[in-house]
């Protein structure tokens, strides 16, 4: 079984990151989420500091460090700034259908300018017709000669705006049963017939880019297309499972900041005399939360060291390993959102104010148990393993 105990270099890693979040990302993080605008700045910031291609090969310019090291990253950021803490877990999202299923021209393409941050990445699967449902999906790529032509949208596309290398999965094989219908093609910024539709104004991570997706008639080159034929639905679900533990982080950094802060808040509020937190009322709201926070951790640090043991290639996981990774974003995404609802409760009446975060953690925290997978289609998906 692999250990995952941290190192001394992830515990240097986590440290230095801490520091970071706390001075860097933080004091604007108010900011960010009242203007709902994309920060380049914060991009930036990451990019100096090489935190985009954490996970990804030496090769081709990333640091190689493993999923526990992103799930490290993620988390602290997300302590400071949920919005923040997805953009590595974005990068990888978008990244890892090449990581999975490129050939080596491809990768030598792609790769050394996503591993440096210098473009960002973005991963195309729902449409407004269907996410988890891949079945009703509808947008459509056509062999035309030396091109696939593509039509359709996509929404909720985390990034899509903002990326310069989208990940995108099509239908190429209407006739074939639903695992072999689709395929991804990675789509460059600025393909003709390739336009950024209506930008979502969302109840929180507000600071990050989610947007649609149009494709009319937009020609990519055959060279774009991931694997072959037919082997979308295998690259797609992959992905997830790789890319799961990532959001777990985003919900579990939510989580410890919520509760770090109500905490910090119970010792300084005086009611009847005393800290709040000498209130049992109070003080076992506090114990669960940390409880809970804990547990979440195990199970997340647990799913990081066995996933980055296993190849990044087309094979498939086993059961026990897809159960990990779905099983850590369920419970993180509902420890998240029952944490972070408790700290406003533990705030009284100034948890529902925005001058204070614990309302901005609440907002952030319910989008981790929807997106990548709803917290009922993760169940579903640990129930076929068993």
């Amino acid at each position: 079984m692999p250990q995952y105990e941290l190192t001394e270099e992830q515990r240097m890693l986590q440290d230095t990151i801490h520091k970071m979040a706390k001075e860097q990302v933080e004091p604007g993080a108010e900011h960010r989420d009242r203007e709902g605008k994309f920060s380049w700045e914060m991009v930036d910031l990451l990019r100096e500091n090489g935190l985009l291609g954490i996970d990804f090969p030496e090769k081709y310019g990333g640091a190689e460090s493993g999923l526990l090291s992103l799930i490290l990253v993620i988390e602290e950021l997300s302590k400071a700034d949920a919005s923040v803490g997805l953009l590595p877990a974005v990068q990888e999202l978008g990244t890892l259908p090449i990581l999975l299923a490129a050939n080596d021209q491809q990768k030598g393409k792609y790769l050394p300018a996503l591993s440096s941050g210098e473009k960002l990445a973005a991963f195309g699967l729902t449409e407004p017709g269907g996410g988890s449902d891949v079945a009703r999906l509808k947008c459509k790529a056509v062999r035309e000669g030396d091109c696939y032509v593509l039509n359709g949208n996509k929404n909720f596309i985390t990034n899509g705006g903002v990326a310069e290398t989208l990940t995108i999965y099509a239908i190429t094989n209407p006739d074939q049963k639903t695992h072999r219908q689709g395929s991804v093609f990675i789509v460059e910024k600025g393909t003709p017939g390739f336009e950024i539709g209506k930008k979502e104004d969302k109840l929180g991570i507000r600071s990050s880019d989610t947007v649609e997706l149009i494709f009319e008639d937009c020609k990519v080159p055959a060279e774009n297309l991931l694997a072959e034929e037919g082997q979308g639905f295998q690259i797609m679900m992959k992905t997830l499972d790789f890319s799961r533990p990532g959001i777990a982080a985003q919900a579990l950094g939510i989580a410890t900041g919520a509760a770090e802060y109500a905490c910090n808040y119970a010792k300084e509020r005086i009611a009847f005399g005393n800290p709040i937190i000498s209130l049992q009322g109070v003080s076992f709201k506090l114990a669960d939360m940390f409880i809970e926070i804990e547990a979440a951790r195990q199970l997340l640090y647990k799913c990081g060291a066995v996933l980055q043991e296993c190849p990044k290639d087309m094979s498939r996981l086993l059961p026990e390993q897809v159960r990990l990774s779905s099983a850590a974003k369920t419970f993180c995404g509902d420890v998240a959102m029952w944490v972070t609802v408790e700290a406003v409760q533990v705030l009284g009446g100034y948890g529902y104010s925005k001058e204070y975060p614990v309302e901005r953690y609440m907002r952030d925290a319910k989008i981790t148990q929807i997106y990548e997978g709803t917290q009922e289609i993760q169940r579903l998906v640990v129930a076929n393993t068993l």
